[in-house]
C-alpha cells in the first residue's frame, strides 16, 4: 500500500495541469492509510493551494483576489461533486487532528528556546537543513511542512466567511458516532494549551530573576510578605485558570453560562496585570542595567501572555470561523519567525542595542549643548582637547619616526591615543567627532516620545543641537591644534635647529590627507571605530550597574578598613561616574592604533583619519615646509581632505548611533522615514541652527533646571 501511494504521489507531481493535479491528489486520498502517508498527502495538498497561479473558478463572480482562496474554493467544489473523495479528505483531516500533538503548535510554536544567539542560530540552521519528518505525530511539524513561506499567514487570516464555513463543514462531513466518542474536541486542546501557558507564565513571573525586579513588595500594615506576594498577578494566575476549567465543566453539566464568563473575564484581567508587570521589569532594567538573558526571559513571558490571550479569544468565540482563522494565521506566522535566521538576527540585534543603549542616557546628554551658554562651554572644552592633541600629534610622529615593526608601532600609537583621551576625560575636555557615537542612549530616550508632534519636535531639536555641538567641538579642536602645532614646530626649529619631521615626511603627510585619495574611505572607517568605542563604553556602564559593582566597592570590608566608610563611598561614586568614560577612551585609543595595523597586515591598507589629529599633522607639516607650501596644491587638497574627515567622522558615527537607537526601540520603517524627513525639514528651514543657537532656547523636558 505504501509503495502504491508513493507511486501515485510521483505521478501527481509529474502532472503540469493544476486541475488534473488536484483531481489526481484527491483521488488518492485514503483516510485509512498510515499516519505518514496521510501527513504527506496533506502537505502536498497545502503546496498545491499555495502555488501562485490561480485555477479558474467554475462560477463567474466567485473568484477571490488571492490565488490561494481561489484554489481552496475550486477544491471544495470538486469535493462537493465527488462524495467519496470528500469523505476520505474529511477523515484524513479529523484523524490528523486526533492523532497529532496539538500542544506543540498551540504552546510552543514561535516561542524562543535559547537566550544565546549562537545556540539559537545553530538550531535554526539545523532545522533548515533537516526539516521535520511527516511521520512525527506533531502538529507543529505538519504546519511547518505545510506553510513554509511568510506570506501564508496573510492569506489564511483573510479567508472569506463563506470559505471558512465550508471548511468547517468539511471537517464534520460524515463523522460517525465512533469517531465522535474517540475524538477529543479541539476546544479541550485549546483549554489544555491555556493551562500549559498560564503555568509557564506564572513560573517565570514568580522566579527570583523576575520577582526581584517587580519593585518593592508592599507588605501593608500587617508586615506579612507572604500575603503581599499572594496579591501578585503571577501568583493568582494558575488559580484563575483552574477556576475557568471548573466553570467550563460545570457549564457542560448544565450550569448557567454567567459563571464561566465571570471567570474568563477575571483571567483576562490577570493576564493584563501580568503584561503590566513585565513593563515594570523593563523599567527596573533600564534604571539598574540590562541583561540580555533577563530580557529574553521577560520577552518570552510576554509572548506567552499574548499567545494565551489569543487562545482564550479563540476558545470563547468557537462559533466565529474568523477567530479560528486568525489564530491559525498567528500560529503560522509565529512558527515561521521561530525558524527564520533573519528574524533571529533582527531580534538579537535589538536586544544588544537595548543592552548597550538603555542605561547611559545621562552620559550622552553631556555631549549636547542646547543653549548658547552650553555652546560656548563646549567651545572651551574642545579648545582644551585641541591643546592635549598637540602633544598627541608630536608623540605620534616620534613613534612613526622610530620605524618599528608595524604591530608594535600600532600598540604604542594606541597607548598614546588612549593616554591623551583619558587626560581629556579627567580634565573635562572634549574631542571632536566622539560625541555623536556617545549619544545613542539620549537619542533612544528621545525616540520614546516621537508618537506625538511635540515628541518629534523634541527629537529633531536634540539632533540639531547635537550637530551644533559637534560643530563647536570641531571648531574648538582645530582652532587650537593647528596653530599650536605650527608654533611648536617653529619653536622646536628655533631652539634645536631641527624639524620634528623631515621635509619628505611633511610632503608625504600632506599627500596622504588629499581629498583625491582614499581619505574619505579612511575617514568613514574611523567613524565606525568611534561608534564601536561607544558600544563598549555603554556595555561597560551597563555591566557595572547590572552587577552592582559600586555597592560591592562601597561595602567592601578591606577597603573600608583602609579608606574608611566615607572614602570607600567616594571611591565607589568615582568608579561609577567614570567607568564608561575610561573604558570608552581606552578602547578608542587602542582601536585607533591597532586596527589599522591589523587590517593592513591581514586585509587591506587602512590609516586613521581623524579631523583633529590630521589638522595637527598639517600644522606641523606646514611649519616644516614654510610659507612656500601655501603655493602647493597638495596643501589645499589636504585641507579639503580634513574637511571631508570632519563631515564623515561625524556623519558615520551619528548614523550608526541613530541606527542603534532605532533598533533598541523597534521602530517601523515608516516612523524612521518620517523622522528623517522632519530632520531635513528643520535643516532647510533653519540652517544656521547647525552652527549657532539663538540666545533663548526652549528648555528641554528631560533637563534639570
Amino acid at each position: 500500500m505504501l509503495t502504491s501511494f508513493k507511486t501515485l504521489i510521483k505521478k501527481w507531481r509529474a502532472s503540469r495541469d493544476s486541475g488534473h493535479q488536484l483531481d489526481a491528489l484527491l483521488a488518492i486520498a485514503d483516510k485509512s492509510a498510515p499516519y505518514p502517508d496521510r501527513s504527506e498527502w496533506l502537505i502536498e495538498l497545502a503546496h498545491w493551494i499555495r502555488r501562485g497561479r490561480a485555477v479558474h473558478p467554475e462560477q463567474p463572480g466567485t473568484a477571490s483576489p488571492t490565488p490561494a482562496h481561489t484554489r481552496i474554493r475550486y477544491m471544495l467544489n470538486v469535493l462537493d461533486r465527488n462524495p467519496a473523495w470528500k469523505s476520505n479528505v474529511a477523515g484524513i483531516l479529523r484523524a490528523l487532528l486526533r492523532e497529532s500533538d496539538g500542544l506543540s503548535l498551540l504552546c510552543d510554536a514561535g516561542m524562543p528556546v535559547h537566550s544565546g544567539f549562537f545556540g539559537a542560530l545553530f538550531e535554526r540552521l539545523e532545522a533548515s537543513l533537516i526539516p521535520p519528518a511527516p511521520n512525527r505525530r506533531d502538529l507543529r511539524a505538519i504546519v511547518t511542512l505545510m506553510f513554509s513561506q511568510e506570506r501564508d499567514a496573510e492569506w489564511i487570516a483573510n479567508l472569506p466567511t463563506d470559505l471558512l464555513t465550508r471548511i468547517r463543514a468539511l471537517f464534520d462531513y460524515e463523522q460517525d458516532d465512533s469517531e465522535q466518542r474517540d475524538t477529543t474536541p479541539f476546544s479541550l486542546d485549546l483549554l489544555a494549551a491555556l493551562h500549559n501557558l498560564t503555568c509557564q507564565i506564572s513560573s517565570t513571573g514568580l522566579s527570583q530573576t523576575v520577582r526581584s525586579r517587580l519593585g518593592e513588595v508592599d507588605v501593608g500594615d500587617a508586615g506579612d510578605v507572604r500575603v503581599a506576594m499572594e496579591k501578585q498577578p503571577f501568583y493568582r494566575l494558575t488559580r484563575a485558570m483552574l477556576a475557568v476549567e471548573a466553570a467550563h465543566q460545570a457549564v457542560s453539566e448544565g450550569a448557567p453560562q454567567e459563571k464561566l464568563l465571570h471567570e474568563v473575564n477575571y483571567l483576562r484581567l490577570l493576564l493584563d496585570e501580568c503584561r503590566s508587570a513585565t513593563d515594570n521589569v523593563f523599567a527596573h532594567l533600564y534604571r539598574n542595567g540590562v541583561s540580555v538573558d533577563i530580557v529574553f526571559q521577560v520577552e518570552r513571558m510576554r509572548m506567552r501572555i499574548v499567545r494565551a490571550e489569543h487562545l482564550l479569544n479563540a476558545w470563547m468565540a468557537q462559533d466565529d470561523p474568523h477567530a479560528g482563522a486568525r489564530l491559525t494565521a498567528e500560529l503560522v506566522n509565529a512558527n515561521h519567525a521561530s525558524q527564520s535566521v533573519a528574524h533571529l538576527v533582527r531580534s538579537n540585534f535589538s536586544l544588544l542595542a537595548r543592552k548597550v543603549v538603555e542605561y547611559s542616557a545621562d552620559t550622552g546628554e553631556h555631549y549636547i549643548a542646547r543653549d548658547r551658554a552650553e555652546y560656548l562651554k563646549m567651545l572651551r572644552m574642545a579648545a582644551g582637547g585641541g591643546l592635549v592633541t598637540v602633544v598627541t600629534v608630536c608623540v605620534k610622529f616620534a613613534i612613526t619616526g622610530a620605524h618599528l615593526q608595524s604591530m608594535f608601532e600600532g600598540l604604542l600609537a594606541g597607548i598614546n591615543y588612549a593616554a591623551s583621551f583619558l587626560l581629556m576625560h579627567f580634565l573635562h575636555f572634549s574631542l571632536a567627532t566622539k560625541q555623536p557615537a556617545m549619544t545613542a542612549p539620549t537619542l533612544a530616550r528621545e525616540l520614546d516620545g516621537t508618537g506625538t508632534p511635540a515628541g518629534v519636535d523634541s527629537f529633531v531639536s536634540s539632533v540639531t543641537a547635537l550637530m551644533r555641538t559637534q560643530a563647536a567641538a570641531v571648531l574648538g579642536n582645530v582652532m587650537l591644534v593647528f596653530p599650536v602645532c605650527f608654533g611648536v614646530q617653529w619653536v622646536w626649529h628655533a631652539l634645536f635647529n631641527a624639524n620634528i619631521i623631515s621635509p619628505e615626511k611633511a610632503h608625504a603627510t600632506l599627500h596622504s590627507f588629499s581629498l583625491l585619495g582614499p581619505t574619505p574611505f579612511y575617514a568613514a572607517l574611523t567613524g565606525v571605530l568611534l561608534w564601536s568605542s561607544s558600544l563598549l563604553s555603554g556595555w561597560a556602564d551597563n555591566w557595572f550597574v547590572l552587577h552592582r559593582v559600586a555597592d560591592a566597592l562601597a561595602y567592601n570590608r578591606r577597603l573600608r578598613m583602609t579608606l574608611g566608610a566615607a572614602g570607600t563611598a567616594r571611591l565607589a561614586a568615582f568608579c561609577r561616574s567614570n567607568v564608561a568614560g575610561v573604558v570608552g577612551n581606552i578602547t578608542l585609543g587602542l582601536m585607533l592604533g591597532l586596527v589599522p595595523a591589523i587590517l593592513t597586515a591581514f586585509a587591506f591598507t587602512f590609516e586613521v583619519r581623524h579631523v583633529t589629529l590630521s589638522a595637527g599633522s598639517i600644522g606641523i607639516a606646514l611649519g616644516v615646509l614654510g610659507k612656500d607650501a601655501l603655493k602647493l596644491p597638495e596643501l589645499w587638497w589636504a585641507v579639503a581632505g580634513v574637511g571631508s574627515m570632519a563631515i564623515l567622522n561625524v556623519a558615520v558615527s551619528f548614523a550608526l548611533a541613530f541606527y542603534m537607537a532605532v533598533k533598541s526601540r523597534d521602530l517601523r520603517r515608516n516612523a524612521v522615514r518620517s523622522l528623517r524627513g522632519a530632520i531635513w525639514q528643520r535643516v532647510f528651514r533653519h540652517p544656521l541652527e547647525l552652527v549657532w543657537r539663538p540666545a533663548k532656547a526652549a528648555p528641554h523636558p528631560d533637563r534639570v533646571q
